[in-house]
C-alpha cells in the first residue's frame, strides 16, 4: 500500500513539472516603429520551454506597455489562436494602437496554458503616425509682426478643409514649436497648439512624433518686431487667381486688435474682422492695429482661375530677316489661344506659340474652356532693331511724338559690339556710362532747370577708338 501512494505522488509531481514553461525576454524585429495608416506591422521573436509543456489550448500573446515601459495597464496587441505556436523560438507580428506615441515603450510575451509570462524587451520609440502630411499656421501668411514690449500668436489652422490637413482633427496628437537658427537648422522653443512670439525670427510647428521622421510640419513664418506701417500680407482661401464659379474666397491677414479692410483704397464698411469674404476682383488692403503700432497688407486679387506667362518682355526689337518666337505657358483647363496683330486676329493661329515676323502690336488671349470659364491676355509690342543711322546725332527731341525721343547712334557702337558708352552733364556728373547700350537714352523725362540743356559723349570702341562731342536737349 505505501508502494502505491509513492508511486501517484511521483506521477503527480511529474505531471505538474510538465504543466510549466519559460518564456525568454523577447527580442524586436526593428529599433523603432514609426506606424501609420500604410503601414504597421512589427515583428518580435521569442523562445520558449519546455515545447512538451504547452497545452493544445495555449494562446501567446504579444503586450505593450505606457510611453514610460511600465505594465501597469498594458495594451494587448496580437494574440495568437490556440495550439498555433508550437515551436521555439517563435515570431509574432503586431500593430501599435493609433494613439501610440513615447520614446521608452515595451512589449512581453505571455502565454495561456500554462499561463507564463516573459521580461520585458528592451525599449523602443513607437508612435502611430495618424497624420503625416503638410499643414498650415498663420492663415499660411508668411509673416507676422508684434508691437515693441508685445508678442505675436502663432496658431495652428482648423479645421483641416482643402488641401490642410490640419492635424488639430486628431486629440491625441501634440505639437513642437521651432525657430531657425540658420536654412537647415533650428532650436526647439516650446510644445503646445499655439506659440506666443516675443523675438523675432522665423517659426515653424512640427507633430511630436519623436524620433521618428514625418511629414507632418507646417509652413514658415517669419516674425518682427514692428513700428508702424510695417508690411504683412494677405492670404486667399481659394488661392489667387481663383475660379469665381466656386463661390467666394476668404481673405485672412495676420492677428491683431482690430482690422479695417479696404477695395480699390476705398474703407469697406463693417469689414473689421481678421477675415474678409468676397467673390470680387479687385485690389484689396487691410490696416491692422497690432496695439502700440500699425502693419499694413494688400493683394491684387484676380478671379480668373488660372495662371498664365509668356516668354518675352513687354516691348521688343526684330533685325531685318529676322523672326521672334513667342510662347505661352499656361495651367489653364483645355486652353484655347487666339493670336493679335495691331487688334485683328490673325487666322489659322490657335497653338500655344506663334512666330513674329514684322512689326507691330501683339495681343495672345488664352480661354480656359472647361471647369472655370475664363481668359487671361498677354500684349506686347515689336519693333524694328536699331535704326541703321550712318552719323552720331547731336540734337534730341524727347517729347513722346515718336520722332527724334531718343539719341539714336550708328549701329557699330550699340549693345553687342562692347563699346562704351558714356553721357555726362554740363557740369560733368556721369549721367549714362555702359558697354550695352539700346539706343534709348533718355529712358526717364529730363527735368528742364534750364532751356536746351547741353550733354557730352564720350564712345570708346572696343579697339580704343574714341568719339567725343555734345548732345543739345529740347523740347
Amino acid at each position: 500500500m505505501r508502494n502505491f501512494t509513492i508511486i501517484i505522488l511521483i506521477f503527480s509531481f511529474t505531471k505538474t513539472i510538465n504543466a510549466q514553461i519559460v518564456i525568454a525576454k523577447p527580442n524586436l524585429g526593428f529599433t523603432q516603429a514609426c506606424a501609420s495608416p500604410t503601414f504597421n506591422s512589427y515583428n518580435v521573436t521569442f523562445s520558449f520551454s519546455t515545447v512538451s509543456g504547452l497545452s493544445a489550448t495555449n494562446q501567446f500573446i504579444v503586450e505593450l506597455s505606457d510611453a514610460s515601459g511600465s505594465f501597469t495597464s498594458p495594451t494587448t496587441v496580437f494574440t495568437s489562436t490556440q495550439g498555433a505556436v508550437t515551436v521555439s523560438p517563435a515570431t509574432l507580428s503586431f500593430s501599435l494602437p493609433t494613439t501610440t506615441a513615447g520614446e521608452a515603450y515595451k512589449v512581453r510575451i505571455k502565454s495561456t496554458a500554462p499561463a507564463a509570462t516573459s521580461t520585458a524587451s528592451n525599449e523602443f520609440a513607437a508612435y502611430y503616425k495618424i497624420q503625416d502630411a503638410p499643414f498650415t499656421i498663420n492663415n499660411l501668411i508668411g509673416t507676422g509682426a508684434y508691437c515693441a514690449g508685445g508678442s505675436y500668436l502663432l496658431t495652428i489652422d482648423n479645421p483641416g478643409t482643402g488641401s490642410n490637413d490640419s492635424p488639430l482633427q486628431y486629440p491625441s496628437l501634440t505639437f513642437n514649436w521651432f525657430r531657425e537658427t540658420s536654412p537647415t537648422t533650428s532650436v526647439f522653443v516650446a510644445s503646445g497648439n499655439s506659440l506666443a512670439v516675443s523675438e523675432p525670427g522665423t517659426y515653424f510647428a512640427e507633430t511630436n512624433y519623436g524620433t521618428c521622421t514625418s511629414n507632418s510640419f507646417s509652413n514658415r513664418v517669419t516674425i518682427s518686431q514692428a513700428s508702424s506701417g510695417v508690411s504683412s500680407s494677405i492670404n486667399s482661401s481659394l488661392g489667387n487667381p481663383y475660379c469665381i464659379n466656386e463661390g467666394s474666397t476668404t481673405l485672412s491677414t495676420i492677428n491683431g486688435n482690430s482690422y479695417q479692410w479696404f477695395k480699390d483704397g476705398t474703407a469697406i464698411s463693417g469689414a473689421t474682422n481678421q477675415t474678409y469674404v468676397t467673390n470680387e476682383a479687385g485690389t484689396y488692403s487691410v490696416t491692422i492695429n497690432l496695439g502700440n503700432c500699425v502693419a499694413n497688407a494688400s493683394i491684387d486679387l484676380q478671379n480668373n482661375g488660372f495662371t498664365s506667362s509668356i516668354d518675352v518682355p513687354e516691348n521688343n526689337v526684330l533685325n531685318e530677316g529676322n523672326t521672334l518666337m513667342v510662347n505661352v505657358t499656361t495651367d489653364a483647363t483645355n486652353p484655347e489661344f487666339e493670336w493679335y496683330l495691331n487688334d485683328v486676329i490673325i487666322p489659322g493661329e490657335i497653338s500655344s506659340s506663334y512666330e513674329v515676323n514684322q512689326i507691330g502690336n501683339y495681343k495672345v488671349i488664352i480661354n480656359q474652356t472647361s471647369g472655370c470659364i475664363a481668359s487671361n491676355e498677354f500684349l506686347f509690342t515689336v519693333a524694328e532693331a536699331f535704326p541703321n543711322v550712318s552719323r552720331i546725332p547731336n540734337l534730341i527731341s524727347p517729347n513722346g511724338d515718336g520722332i527724334n525721343d531718343t539719341w539714336v547712334i550708328p549701329q557699330e557702337y550699340v549693345s553687342g559690339t562692347n563699346t562704351e558708352v558714356v553721357i555726362l552733364s554740363s557740369q560733368g556728373k556721369i549721367i549714362l556710362k555702359t558697354n550695352d547700350y539700346q539706343n534709348n537714352w533718355p529712358q526717364d523725362q529730363i527735368n528742364f532747370k534750364d532751356i536746351n540743356p547741353v550733354y557730352y559723349y564720350i564712345i570708346t570702341t572696343q579697339n580704343n577708338q574714341t568719339k567725343k562731342g555734345s548732345i543739345t536737349v529740347v523740347k
